[in-house]
């Protein structure tokens, strides 16, 4: 079925373009899957019941190879994470990261982002969302591509709590400029950055994406801002 004039296509961040899975990825999907993965649900998962307790909840979006994921829910083990890849790859090596640390505080989505957060997130039940490195989509023609837009922001907005933080990372300075277009105009964040809108210490992280930009001789930007209780 087509999508007609007044259901347009949505234009996505990402194209499946993922590599062939090593026999542990395909072992990790086939034995672990079961244990940390999810499916898009038809209605918000209650989290506290999903994880049996209410605790400070973290949500990755596009977590790559999670290793950032990984070692978040192994520091951390009071909390408790989400996250969203599209690449079974990466899921691959995420399960069997946690499954040898014993890390039973993950639930892992292989799916569309913006359609898991439509789906799978009620209103405020977030405290941290962490968007690491997205596709930069560094030619003028592909921006319109890029994950950090109006609508998305609204999204985030929606499913963190008040005071709750989203934390994003980037490698391309145009890139960085973009989300700052974006978020500083957006009613409900609020830029807490400590050197000109950027955040010079990060979070501890060490992921491929950013050390092949730094290899590249890229300086890496990124930003934090959290939401309003109340719009200005």
């Amino acid at each position: 079925m087509t999508d007609s004039i007044d259901h347009p296509r949505r234009i996505r961040s990402f194209v499946k373009r993922e590599g062939r899975l090593t026999p542990s990825q395909e072992r990790n999907l086939a034995a672990l899957w079961p244990r940390y993965g999810r499916e898009r649900p038809a209605a918000p998962i209650d989290w506290p019941h999903e994880f049996g307790r209410d605790a400070h909840r973290t949500l990755e979006i596009g977590f790559g190879a999670g290793e950032v994921l990984a070692d978040l829910a192994i520091r951390r083990p009071e909390a408790d994470f989400i996250g969203i890849e599209v690449y079974r790859n990466g899921v691959g090596r995420l399960l069997g990261a946690l499954d040898e640390a014993e890390a039973d505080n993950v639930r892992v989505f292989r799916d569309d982002a913006v359609e898991v957060l439509a789906g799978a997130f009620a209103d405020a039940s977030l405290d941290e969302v962490l968007l690491y490195f997205p596709d930069p989509w560094p030619k003028k023609k592909h921006h319109k591509r890029r994950i950090v837009q109006p609508g998305f922001a609204d999204e985030i907005a929606r499913v963190l709590r008040p005071g709750g933080i989203w934390r994003l990372a980037t490698d391309w300075i145009n890139y960085a400029e973009h989300m700052r277009d974006v978020l500083d105009a957006h009613a409900a964040f609020e830029n807490i950055g400590d050197t000109n809108g950027y955040v010079t210490a990060p979070p501890r992280r060490d992921t491929r994406f950013e050390n092949r930009g730094l290899n590249k001789g890229h300086l890496v930007h990124d930003m934090a801002y959290q939401k309003r209780s109340t719009p200005p």
